[in-house]
């Protein structure tokens, strides 16, 4: 193991807290995508897709403190940064076309401020789609914080490119993310503003839908009834291992959940006329999904080109690009040569200001955004919220793998109503980990515990305070 994560070989065990929650082809002209039955506006060819949202639309930003600004005139002293293992199990194996999940393997970093402000970032990994898997995101994220812990005083944009440095690329996309997330966490602590403030204001919620995995008829049918009952209407369903199989599913969805729109997700599992077949088929029943995300492998740029044209000419069904575009060169591919009509964000697979890179690409090009994520908890998961509700960009919002976890290792953050996520709490993004035996020490002696920035506990003042939190015991200072 690396020297400068050896004292970070301890997992992070979770207290129980039982929940439920290559070259481009040439270029095509892009089209408008419109609810069903609505004629299209008069366009151009050039005129860049737009997708129909399931969420509610966002108002339009409201004046904000701006998170470019405080890049270049926050200054960031940090005293203590460390990362741990994550691990929590899920309520039940979760498959889709390239992989099988049965518990969440991540990693946690802790950040803390000299002015004691502490940040909290995850790196959720999925070997599938991450290139790390936990040893390699664990090594990398400790490297990371030995380093942000032996720093002198920095502007905050100079430390988070340094980051990016010793993370390079795709890579080491997820150990960057978790680390970017825990540094942008303290300094919003130390402001005292909530994320979604700095990241621009358009909203404090968002509007998710939630995941069908790759299961039998009969599964899919009780998790569909399931959901109906709880509010959500846009159900996201896995494909992309068993046409027929799948097919059979979306029947069984729809006899439970008629009204429910469909986000199909293959995961790269299917080739381009097995996609263009599952669209045919679907039409038959009378199915269109609002969204079809992923649908050839990664490297296929010239499939899922003839997939997004297929789709698009012949049922008005968007394609997103999730897998394929796992860097700013990806979607400036995507972008210039009109390969999908949608790219997907996951924090994960880009690094938060890698992210940023390509939401601004998009945004610049009239090219509809999608924001997703790993199976993560509610620390990744929660910032990801943040920075969808802040930018109000987000036609699609796919935010909701801490529902399938069997307890969540969360404390504070933000609140789930069904598919509303509202973020209430006051500063950064308001979640932090509450941390057993095995957990993260600092150096004045307390054998069991860590010291936070706590917002929301109900035993504690309003007032911006110190926070000792141990396994059995809560106390303020």
């Amino acid at each position: 193991m690396d020297a400068s994560v050896s004292s970070a070989s301890s997992p992070l065990r979770i207290s129980r807290n039982p929940r439920g929650p290559g070259q481009s082809p040439s270029p095509r002209p892009r089209h408008v995508i419109v609810h069903a039955g609505h004629q299209p506006a008069a366009a151009a060819s050039s005129t860049r897709l737009r997708a129909v949202s399931p969420s509610p639309t966002a108002p339009a930003p409201v004046e904000s403190f701006g998170f470019d600004d405080l890049k270049e005139t926050f200054s960031v002293d940090v005293a203590a940064a460390e990362a741990r293992p994550l691990d929590v199990p899920l309520a039940a194996p979760f498959t889709i076309a390239s992989s099988r999940l049965e518990a969440v393997s991540n990693v946690a970093v802790r950040v803390e401020l000299r002015s004691g402000a502490v940040g909290w970032g995850e790196a959720p990994v999925l070997p599938s789609v991450t290139a790390e898997d936990q040893p390699v995101a664990l090594a990398a994220a400790g490297r990371a914080c030995a380093a942000l812990a032996g720093a002198p005083p920095a502007p905050l944009g100079a430390l988070l490119q340094d980051v990016g440095v010793s993370l390079p690329g795709h890579a080491f996309a997820s150990a960057r993310a978790g680390v970017e997330m825990a540094l942008i966490d303290a300094v919003a602590n130390s402001i005292r503003i909530p994320l979604w403030r700095l990241f621009g204001g358009a909203s404090d919620s968002v509007t998710t839908d939630i995941t069908i995995p790759i299961v039998t008829p009969n599964e899919a049918a009780q998790l569909a009834a399931k959901y109906r009952g709880q509010g959500f209407q846009t159900l996201k369903l896995k494909v992309g291992k068993n046409l027929n199989s799948d097919i059979e599913v979306l029947k069984a969805i729809r006899l439970v959940h008629p009204d429910c729109s469909f986000i199909l997700d293959a995961n790269e599992g299917y080739t381009a006329n097995q996609a263009t077949e599952v669209l045919d088929r679907l039409n038959e029943m009378g199915v269109t999904p609002v969204l079809f995300e992923q649908p050839v492998h990664r490297d296929d740029w010239e499939g899922l080109r003839d997939v997004s044209i297929a789709a698009m000419e012949k049922y008005r069904v968007a394609v997103a690009a999730d897998e394929s575009c796992r860097s700013l060169l990806d979607a400036q591919k995507i972008i210039d040569g009109n390969l999908a009509h949608v790219i997907n964000i996951k924090l994960a697979k880009l690094g938060v200001l890698g992210a940023l890179e390509i939401i601004d690409a998009a945004r610049k090009a009239n090219v509809a955004l999608m924001i997703g994520g790993m199976v993560e908890t509610r620390i990744a998961m929660g910032f990801a919220g943040h920075l969808a509700a802040g930018l109000g960009c987000f036609s699609f919002v796919d935010l909701d793998t801490p529902l399938l976890l069997s307890e969540d290792p969360v404390y504070g953050g933000y609140e789930a109503f069904g598919p509303l996520y509202k973020f209430t709490n006051a500063r950064g993004h308001g979640g932090f980990l509450h941390l057993d035996n095995y957990g993260m020490t600092n150096e004045d002696g307390y054998g069991i515990r860590t010291v936070l920035w706590v917002l929301d506990e109900p035993s504690c003042s309003g007032a911006f305070h110190e926070c000792i939190v141990t396994l059995d015991n809560h106390r303020c200072n």
